[in-house]
């Protein structure tokens, strides 16, 4: 008896650590997606152009990551749709517009209307897929929709550049159309989830060759690169910035992530998720000078609950069926235990 007693306590205090260790993982994660955009902004504004900015990020975070490509090699044979699907419209196509978005418009506005991707996928499921959605998902559109009427202050005619708007809207568009694949592409009759590393590492591979064939960096001003630009009032070397974005803001915050997702359930999990706005807007608030007005900050209160709600919704299920999450950006649990997560920016 006591020697099972003591065990429990072992058992208690290692998920107790796991928990709290997810926790540290899930914030490290956010806050470096969040830090993106701050660091691509001031290239931007230096004269580089956004895809080449992309451009430099995934490729270089591919080359980094080559070694875990090699070690999951079998996915390129195993889930050859599921990876292209996330290199080209996760990774590609969210990278791409995203960062051409911020170069129009706040890097907090761009990342809020991004988030506005799961009330997209409800979107398909109830009108395209016609199957019914649950209240919970309802009103979780209805908070986004509404959020994003006051980030992009519809009653002033949009208050922001309406390329950039639109720009941002297509990043949700890719994030939202990664969703509704990775659900087709990770059914548990496919056989055993993919590891995701693999799919990180080999999805920025496809990104990085889509984008070379997209942002042609043979164009690309390298000597900007030993510039200094601006950030925070001060100079920083460019090179600095593109290491930065590289190894902080894509590689360790894609690596916490799936540390994070291991130890964490899926309401946590989803919550923290949606903190990287928070931080991004922060950070730009603070480093960039791009203050929100109240319309912003309370449009984008609205966004993140209603993404946050779309995000756990799951659709109505018919007499014996069992439901699944509607959105891909919360990590769900496999028969076998491991959890298989959505992207993140």
């Amino acid at each position: 008896m006591t020697l099972m007693y003591g065990a429990d306590i072992i058992t208690r205090m290692q998920q107790s650590f796991d928990r709290r260790a997810g926790l540290g993982f899930a914030l490290a994660s956010a806050l470096a997606f969040g830090g993106s955009g701050v660091a691509a902004k001031p290239l931007i504004e230096q004269g580089m152009d956004s895809l080449h900015v992309v451009w430099l990020r995934i490729a270089g975070a591919a080359l980094v990551l080559l070694p875990l490509a090699w070690r999951h090699r079998a996915l390129a044979r195993q889930r050859p749709a599921l990876l292209a699907g996330f290199g080209v419209l996760a990774v590609a196509g969210v990278q791409a517009f995203y960062f051409a978005a911020i170069a129009r418009i706040p890097v907090g506005v761009g990342l809020l209307i991004e988030f506005f991707g799961p009330a997209l996928v409800l979107g398909w499921v109830r009108f395209v897929q016609r199957r019914p959605v649950t209240r919970q998902a309802a009103v979780g559109v209805l908070f986004a929709v509404t959020g994003l009427a006051c980030v992009v202050e519809v009653w002033a005619g949009l208050g922001f550049d309406p390329l950039g708007l639109l720009l941002a809207f297509g990043a949700a568009c890719c994030q939202c159309a990664y969703f509704v694949l990775a659900g087709h592409g990770t059914d548990s009759g496919d056989g055993p989830a993919p590891h995701p590393l693999g799919v990180i590492a080999y999805g920025l591979i496809v990104g990085a060759v889509v984008l070379t064939a997209v942002s042609r960096p043979w164009n690309l001003r390298w000597s900007l690169l030993g510039e200094r630009a601006e950030l925070a009032g001060g100079q920083l070397p460019a090179w600095t910035l593109i290491a930065w974005i590289i190894l902080v803001t894509t590689v360790l915050a894609y690596l916490f992530g799936v540390l994070a997702v291991r130890r964490l359930s899926p309401p946590v999990a989803g919550v923290v998720a949606c903190l990287e706005a928070v931080i991004a807007t922060v950070l730009a608030w603070v480093l960039l000078a791009e203050h929100l007005g109240a319309a912003q900050i309370v449009g984008g209160a609205l966004v993140l609950i209603g993404a946050f709600t779309a995000q756990l919704a799951v659709p109505a299920s018919a007499p014996g069926e069992r439901g699944e999450p509607v959105a891909g950006s919360v990590p769900r649990r496999r028969d076998d235990g491991r959890k298989v997560s959505g992207t993140r920016r």
